[in-house]
């Protein structure tokens, strides 16, 4: 398809010796929201590690298409300059950096066509902070340092409209946020969700998509996708938590304790 962004095949990843991902497909089309939601150990982190090129994940089989490329092939940088984007599910701390300059560094890095000098670039940052109705002061203190929940995802979110990636993928974006920051992180998201844009919100809980609501939503058990449906999907498992959906599957006894006692998140 002309639109098709991402195209997951057979995804076989293996970290630390263990698989956790056991045969992963997915496609996403440009314009598309994928909601993608599990348990913990079922694998959500680590397809976004492995689609971003995190080190230690072993693709063991199975391929990853962007834009008809095999990424798989392609370091952290070079998938980013592709416009790959990951929003962590806990942002890490930068002391002595501004939220400005690493994000004008983070710009030139993955837009190195199209270089903007500090002030063209705080300019161009005033836009995006305008758009998302960020409070203009953030972008001056150091990256995370002393932020909130809801200023470090919205700083994540910041970034990604400044980078303005074609595939962002969210790690459980709603992670720590009470309800008035997810109302804000949610807002901008669905700014940022044009035609262009293909989104991956991997997520533990219904909530989130109360706000910004998918195309598609797939459940993910046991290093697979075991089911994918709409909207009402996600409404079932709030109703029947994941062990009933793995029940209604018909998963094994071994893949069903696994959903029902999976304590570490990967």
């Amino acid at each position: 398809m002309a639109d098709q962004l991402l195209h997951i095949e057979d995804l076989h990843v293996t970290v630390e010796g263990r698989e956790i991902l056991k045969g992963v497909d997915l496609t996403v089309d440009k314009g598309q929201i994928h909601a993608i939601m599990g348990p913990n150990g079922s694998g959500k982190s680590t397809l976004a590690y492995v689609l971003t090129g995190r080190p230690g994940y072993e693709v063991t089989g199975g391929k990853v298409i962007y834009r008809g490329t095999d990424i798989l092939r392609l370091a952290p940088d070079e998938r980013a300059k592709e416009g790959i984007f990951l929003a962590f599910q806990y942002p890490t701390e930068v002391p002595g950096v501004s939220v400005v300059n690493f994000l004008r560094t983070a710009y030139n890095a993955v837009h190195p066509e199209n270089q903007k000098s500090a002030m063209q670039f705080r300019m161009y940052l005033q836009e995006k902070i305008d758009l998302l109705e960020i409070p203009s002061e953030l972008v001056d203190r150091y990256v995370n340092q002393g932020f909130s929940g809801g200023e470090k995802k919205r700083n994540e979110i910041l970034q990604m409209a400044v980078l303005q990636p074609e595939l962002a993928i969210m790690d459980e974006t709603d992670s720590g946020l009470d309800i008035d920051a997810l109302k804000h992180v949610s807002a901008g998201v669905n700014k940022l969700a044009t035609d262009e844009v293909g989104i991956v919100l991997i997520t533990h809980y219904q909530r989130l998509l109360n706000y910004i609501r998918p195309t598609e939503v797939h459940v993910l058990i046991a290093g697979k996708v075991a089911k994918s449906g709409g909207f009402e999907l996600a409404e079932q498992l709030e109703a029947e938590g994941y062990a009933g959906i793995a029940k209604e599957l018909g998963l094994s006894e071994e893949e069903l304790a696994e959903v029902e006692g999976s304590e570490v998140s990967v």
